[in-house]
């Protein structure tokens, strides 16, 4: 058996048992005239050459064959070759990259990207790993969803759930790209008790987002934002450009609140005030896995604030809107504000409107 060099996230014993199916024994190493790169903005990481400096790692010398073509093709879906050394196999970086914060990857991304590892390792011996590594950006945000599913929810009055209330017998992923959708042959458990036949559901998996509606109390009027949008087109709707909270997805390493705060620069170029919660929910649980975390923010809106904004080689053209809070519900209320998070967000704002304005 050849030794296989680790370091970085490939040594990180929650991904090992991810990509190999068991966490193996380590023992200390290090690779001289090499650095740590950072990859996929911080969230991954991968030597590169680099004279007097050193790697610390480790190295493992039991790895199956089987293991070892597992752990090649994650390496691969992360755009990462490999190379013999003295003995040991070693996965390097191409290029250079920035300099990688071990303390800040455990911090932000470790849990993250184990979570991503156990999607990236469905793929092995179905796709191929550069496939992969072009949806690894939506794999890290899919990765991030499960770990934020994984706190802790109230359970008053719904069934509280354990292991052993549903069964997973097969998971097929029929489309992927920058959506996915997810077919399941699943068991769950019925309110008699009993666990139901086999059936066969689907999502679409889109990763977890936030919106955000600024308000100013003192002009009493909200900025809300109108775009092109393809559900409703492709749903035959003739008025596809939807007005709008603030939205967008939650990148990897992001919390909700930083992404909310990056969301209303890219797309209204305003710096918000205070984060209000609104509420955290599934718009459309019967077929949709996204979770979208609802906010309003406190933020000085003067007159000519508005404009057009958007992420330049994204496509995004986004034009925003001030209205006074009567209008904001007008349009409600007419039916031209029509998506759901725009609505539940006017609604909590008409009820803490005088707490606010106050």
């Amino acid at each position: 058996m050849m030794a296989v060099f680790l370091c970085g996230p490939l040594a990180h014993p929650p991904l090992l048992a991810a990509v190999l199916g068991r966490t193996p024994a380590l023992e200390a190493d290090d690779l001289a005239d090499h650095r740590m790169a950072a990859l996929w903005q911080g969230a991954f990481a991968a030597p590169v050459p680099a004279a007097g400096q050193r790697v610390e790692g480790w190295l493992c010398r039991e790895l199956t064959a089987e293991e070892l073509a597992r752990l090649d093709f994650y390496a691969a879906c992360h755009g990462l070759h490999a190379e013999s050394r003295a003995g040991r196999r070693i996965y390097l970086a191409a290029g250079t990259g920035g300099l990688w914060q071990e303390a800040e990857w455990r911090a932000r991304f470790a849990a993250e990207v184990a979570a991503t590892a156990g999607d990236v390792m469905r793929a092995y011996g179905k796709r191929a790993a550069e496939s992969q590594r072009q949806r690894m950006p939506q794999l890290l945000v899919r990765g991030a969803a499960r770990v934020r599913a994984q706190q802790a929810a109230p359970v008053t009055r719904r069934l509280e759930a354990g292991p052993q209330d549903s069964a997973l017998l097969a998971l097929a992923q029929p489309y992927a790209a920058f959506f996915a959708v997810e077919e399941m042959d699943l068991r769950f458990r019925r309110f008699d008790g009993r666990l139901s036949e086999p059936v066969r559901r689907a999502a679409f998996l889109s990763g977890d987002a936030v919106t955000v509606l600024p308000y100013d109390p003192v002009r009493d009027r909200v900025l809300a934002v109108e775009q092109f949008r393809a559900g409703p087109h492709a749903r035959g709707d003739a008025q596809s450009w939807q007005i709008e909270a603030i939205a967008g997805r939650i990148d990897p390493g992001e919390t909700p609140e930083e992404a909310a705060r990056r969301e209303a620069e890219e797309e209204a170029g305003l710096t918000l005030g205070a984060l209000l919660p609104v509420a955290g929910y599934y718009p459309s649980p019967g077929i949709c896995a996204e979770f979208l975390y609802s906010y309003v923010a406190l933020c000085d809106l003067p007159d000519g604030v508005e404009g057009v904004f958007g992420v330049e080689g994204e496509a995004e053209d986004i034009r925003g809107h001030l209205i006074g809070f009567d209008d904001l519900m007008a349009l409600v209320a007419s039916g031209e504000a029509g998506n759901g998070p725009l609505i539940l967000t006017a609604l909590w704002l008409q009820r803490e409107r005088p707490r606010l304005r106050g």
